[in-house]
């Protein structure tokens, strides 16, 4: 017989998404590398010889070994470097842009703002092509010229949306210091300007280091975007070195699955790092 009356069901945590299960460093953590087996034990299932070529897979890895060296000195290195500076630039103008968004001039919050949303919804590919394509290849004076590098640029470019992500997480690393902290200081006499770098910055440190390195990730991950600018990091490498070797199919295995391990092992420990902090620095509620 039915009824109409609710029934409460025994708790299933299988149904339920807990806070850590919707963070995207933990599944990368927890699922990655069974990904990454998944994917290498396809590769193994895969035809020896594939569209009835005489070449097989065991000469294509041969000869990726002979690349190895130079995807990784010349073209996974440069892909660091660019991660580096692009990083190291945009969390230098984030913090300005992000204390600039809780400056007491309703004009500069605007500007801070506006320059901030600008950038963040911005495609990273279409922000590159404008830096790459308007920017100039070389610059000469009256008895020199000197060459820009392409990947100079990428890095310029690369900073802008990093620029705009760390101002939002430094303004919202001050908005979510309790207000009792500003009125505290208030009650004891301090200026805005000693309650801000004594009091309300020193609390906010903890809270943007987590999302600080996940960003470091995602740019890690995002710079063989430049690839397609012709920046000869590691993918464009790849692709030279496939093209030298006569273009054979069964050379895109070997050399795609070592540009996606490398970068895997990079970003691994960064996202446990993350996790890790997270969890220290948690705001206690």
């Amino acid at each position: 017989m039915k009824n109409n009356f609710s029934i409460l069901y025994t708790y299933n945590k299988k149904l339920y998404h807990t806070v850590d299960s919707t963070r995207f460093s933990f599944w990368l953590v927890n699922s990655g590398y069974k990904w990454c087996i998944a994917f290498l034990f396809l590769t193994i299932l895969y035809p020896v010889n594939a569209m009835a070529s005489n070449y097989t897979y065991t000469m294509a890895f041969q000869a990726f070994l002979k690349w190895v060296p130079l995807l990784v000195k010349s073209g996974f290195v440069l892909n660091v470097i660019i991660s580096f500076f692009a990083m190291m630039i945009g969390t230098a103008l984030g913090v300005i842009l992000g204390l600039a968004q809780v400056s007491q001039y309703k004009i500069v919050r605007i500007f801070a703002s506006s320059v901030t949303q600008l950038f963040r919804n911005i495609p990273w590919l279409v922000l590159l092509f404008i830096i790459m394509l308007t920017f100039p290849f070389e610059i000469e004076t009256d008895d020199k010229i000197y060459k820009i590098p392409d990947w100079t640029k990428a890095v310029f470019g690369f900073s802008l949306p990093i620029m705009a992500n760390i101002s939002e997480i430094v303004r919202g690393a001050i908005k979510s210091v309790p207000l009792g902290q500003w009125e505290a200081a208030e009650s004891l006499a301090f200026s805005r300007q000693k309650t801000f770098w004594q009091i309300i910055l020193p609390q906010c440190y903890k809270r943007m280091i987590p999302p600080w390195m996940n960003w470091y990730a995602i740019l890690s991950m995002a710079t063989p975007l430049v690839s397609l600018l012709g920046v000869e990091e590691i993918i464009t490498l790849s692709r030279q070195a496939m093209e030298a070797e006569n273009n054979n199919p069964e050379l895109l295995i070997p050399f795609y699955s070592f540009a996606l391990l490398i970068f895997f092992a990079y970003c691994y420990p960064i996202a446990k790092f993350t996790i890790a902090l997270e969890k220290r620095y948690a705001v206690k509620l």
